[in-house]
Formats: C-alpha cells, sequence, structure tokens
C-alpha cells in the first residue's frame, strides 16, 4: 500500500507554479515541498517536443535523485493562429532569459494582423507523479481562451494578462487565486490527477 504521509516533491523553481499547485493539492494526503523547500539546487533541461515529455523527464531526473514521490508539471500555451506555437517554449518565446513581459509583447507582435475571429488559443498543462516504487500517474488539462490586444489584469503570472476567458469576458489576470484554479488547464489537470491517485489508492487496497 502506497504510504500517504510521504513527501511529494515539485519538481520546479518557478515561484507561481509551486503556489497553484501547493493550493490545489491542499487537501491531498502528503506533504508537499518545493525543490527550494527539499534543499535541492539542481536544473533540469527542457529539451522534450511536448509538454508530458517535459513533464516526464523533470520528475524522473528529480525521484532519482531524491528517491521521494516527485510531481513535474511542463505547461504552456498554444495558439490556433500560430500553429499552436509558443508551445513547449511558452517561457522563452522571445528568447532566454525567460521574461513575461518580453514574451507578451512579442505575442501581440506576432498577432498583430491576425483577426478577431483567428485568435483562440488554449492553457495546456501536463502532470506527471512518478513514485520510486515504481507507479506512474499522468494527467493533462486544458482551458480554452481568445488572446486580447492588451495586457489587462494584475494576477497570475506568464501569459494570463492576455488570456482571456469570453464566458467571463476576463483574462486570467483579473481573476481570484481561487477562480483560476477552478477552472485553469492547471485546475483541470490536478482534478484528473486527484481522481487517479484515488483509484490507485484503492486498487493498491
Amino acid at each position: 500500500m502506497i504510504n500517504k504521509k510521504r513527501k511529494v516533491i515539485i519538481a520546479s523553481n518557478n515561484s507561481h507554479k509551486i503556489e497553484e499547485i501547493k493550493e490545489i493539492l491542499r487537501a491531498f494526503p502528503y506533504e508537499v515541498i518545493s525543490l527550494k523547500e527539499a534543499n535541492i539546487d539542481f536544473e533540469v533541461v527542457e529539451d522534450g517536443k511536448t509538454f508530458e515529455e517535459n513533464a516526464y523527464k523533470k520528475a524522473k531526473e528529480i525521484m532519482e535523485l531524491t528517491n521521494e514521490i516527485c510531481l513535474a508539471d511542463d505547461s504552456g500555451l498554444e495558439v490556433y493562429a500560430l500553429d499552436s506555437a509558443p508551445g513547449v517554449y511558452s517561457a522563452r518565446f522571445s528568447g532566454e532569459p525567460s521574461n513575461d513581459r518580453r514574451n507578451n509583447e512579442k505575442l501581440l507582435r506576432v498577432l498583430l494582423k491576425v483577426p478577431e475571429d483567428e485568435r483562440g488559443a488554449r492553457f495546456v498543462s501536463s502532470l506527471v507523479m512518478l513514485f520510486p516504487e515504481g507507479l506512474d500517474i499522468r494527467a493533462e488539462g486544458y482551458v480554452e481562451g481568445v488572446i486580447g490586444h492588451v495586457g489587462v489584469g494584475n494576477n497570475g503570472f506568464g501569459y494570463d494578462p492576455l488570456f482571456i476567458i469570453p464566458k467571463l469576458n476576463k483574462t486570467f489576470a483579473q481573476l481570484t487565486t481561487e477562480e483560476k484554479n477552478a477552472i485553469s488547464h492547471r485546475g483541470n489537470a490536478l482534478k484528473l490527477l486527484k481522481t487517479r491517485l484515488e483509484c490507485a489508492f484503492n486498487c493498491e487496497g
């Protein structure tokens, strides 16, 4: 049976992402800690071609380093008019080092002449949770939206100020943490992950 009181290390140094995951995982029976809280100074090279490949690589390398349960997320923005770019390059769309402001500015530039009805996009979150004893749980979540013409809102991070949820007529950056987590790609992926975790517990007896 899986030990429900073990630590889960989030394989990330992104403080915003860690905050979102911790908030959503609050109900899980684990002690959830970040790489920094685990005193791990280790950067995984994200060279996968898909979000899932990157998430798996991060989870595997940190799990092997620590022998602890590891949860990794790789996520980003896919804009349909750009053939799903920036995709896995979302964080470094405008080059290295990653910079949210420059990424948003570049996105607005490349979409400058794109018609209003062709600015559809989605956020994708791929989660991989690996256990030293061999259990591998994966989940992917999505949220559909539209890219605005100017950044609006002060919450969130990344492309949140440009990503409009049509039914709310608000950007991600205008939502509270609770509102965003209820509909976000990462929130949806974590809900699925939770369901699969619960199934794993039941199957283990």
